[in-house]
């Protein structure tokens, strides 16, 4: 960081000393930002959606921090496939089932994400997740798994999540119990195309896409707000962390003439080789939008029926 360490501050997170831009969003607001102010920037279209949403403190691994964390102007790309339930069952812990499209058949997904505006400022991602059944539910409804597919509400649990920032992942693994690490990784998603890059240790390709993106269609604000809750221990106990996406121009195609998915070397890849995905099923991309990301509360799960 020789050549910019001017450019970056030093914070502490529960013990852990990291480096974050100097006159950024953390280091001029730490967690509790201006929406005012914020609505001035010109890539972020309103704030209405987090006016609804009053920040708490609250004590955490990595200390007393506000929560959620807002993301103000966001995109994401999603490849989702059908993998068999014996290879998702073989990567989820045993309190954790699969959500089944039909016997033997669960859903994975490759996803990639850039967060442009955010609480602890530019950072780019990647995940290799798992849907699964709500940790409380007993037998899934058809109406669980119908909402679940229309991406309404869904329950994951994720193998990989790399990201390209210092404050990201040690938030993100500290404070979430997600299995974070810092690498290479570019994203870069517009109306047009869809490229990501994610490094592995050694410089070359964990995983890459190239994508022609979906056509877009534009909603209001608050109109299509979608969750997702993530499962995780944290000291051996298991959490919860809700996701809450207010989706503004987002496409779906079920064809995936236009995409090219590579798998190299790397965690990302394993992962997914892992799951023994047979076919890509759907292509969502979200070319903007916004979240909310609560921090985990301690949850109850059941024992997967054998």
């Amino acid at each position: 960081m020789s050549s910019t360490q001017k450019d970056y501050v030093k914070v502490d997170l529960g013990g852990r000393e990291v480096a974050v831009p100097k006159d950024g969003l953390y280091d001029r607001y730490r967690m509790n930002p201006d929406l005012d102010e914020i609505a001035r920037d010109p890539r972020v279209s309103g704030v209405d959606f987090f006016r609804r949403l009053p920040k708490i403190k609250v004590d955490s691994p990595i200390g007393s921090t506000l929560t959620p964390n807002f993301y103000y102007t966001m995109s994401t790309a999603r490849l989702t496939m059908v993998a068999p339930s014996r290879a998702i069952r073989a990567r989820l812990p045993e309190e954790l089932s699969p959500l089944e499209i039909v016997p033997g058949l669960g859903l994975v997904s490759v996803m990639f994400f850039r967060y442009d505006v955010c609480d602890i400022d530019f950072y780019t991602e990647a995940a290799v997740g798992i849907a699964v059944k709500p940790a409380r539910h007993g037998k899934l409804g058809f109406f669980d798994l119908v909402s679940g597919l229309k991406n309404e509400h869904l329950d994951s649990h994720v193998l990989s999540l790399p990201v390209n920032s210092d404050i990201a992942q040690v938030r993100g693994h500290d404070g979430y119990g997600f299995p974070k690490w810092v690498t290479g990784l570019d994203v870069d998603i517009n109306d047009l195309r869809t490229t990501a890059r994610v490094a592995n240790d050694a410089g070359g390709v964990d995983v890459s896409l190239l994508a022609d993106t979906p056509a877009q269609r534009a909603y209001p604000s608050g109109e299509r707000v979608s969750s997702l809750t993530s499962y995780t221990t944290i000291n051996g106990a298991w959490h919860a962390t809700l996701n809450q996406t207010n989706v503004l121009n987002a496409g779906t195609t079920r064809s995936t003439g236009g995409v090219a998915l590579q798998l190299g070397e790397g965690r990302l890849s394993d992962d997914l080789r892992s799951l023994k995905p047979k076919k890509t099923v759907q292509f969502d991309v979200m070319t903007e939008g916004q979240a909310a990301l609560h921090m985990p509360v301690p949850t109850s799960v059941r024992s997967r029926n054998k």
